[in-house]
């Protein structure tokens, strides 16, 4: 027997950017273990440090970009996995630059101190592009999958 199973789907035209400083963000998806995110990030940018409790997929759709410990250069086109415990610093380089990330898990931000100074899951970050939604007088959006 064949059994009816429901597709979950978005479409990006229908989750609207929202900005935070020099990063944009759209949140496609937020489960108990998994958000999906893209994200565009203006020349210049780096994320704090931070170390991933899970995995992380990422697509580069269009800039360059790279893991400041790493030295090696992500352009458009560029899959990248990143495997649970992973610490690095995204660093964007002269172009702004847009990826999607499917991320396991949570990542914890240290400030320069190298102390903790955050953690960063799916549910806070969607509760963040939702206020955002809210401060620039977008409509949120219905399609977020969860």
């Amino acid at each position: 027997m064949t059994e009816a199973i429901t597709v979950g789907h978005v479409h990006d035209d229908d989750v609207p950017w929202v900005q935070a400083g020099p990063v944009g963000l759209k949140v496609l998806l937020v489960s108990a273990d998994t958000w999906v995110v893209r994200n565009r990030f203006a020349a210049g940018f780096a994320l704090p440090t931070h170390k991933h409790t899970g995995g992380v997929h990422g697509h580069t759709f269009s800039g360059r970009w790279r893991y400041a410990e790493y030295g090696v250069d992500y352009v458009a086109g560029t899959y990248i996995y990143e495997p649970p415990g992973s610490v690095h610093t995204l660093t964007v380089l002269e172009d702004d630059t847009e990826i999607l990330f499917v991320i396991q898990g949570a990542f914890i931000e240290y400030g320069k101190d190298g102390q903790i100074s955050g953690v960063v899951d799916g549910e806070s970050t969607l509760n963040a592009y939702l206020a955002l939604c809210d401060a620039a007088a977008i409509p949120r959006p219905a399609g977020i999958l969860r």
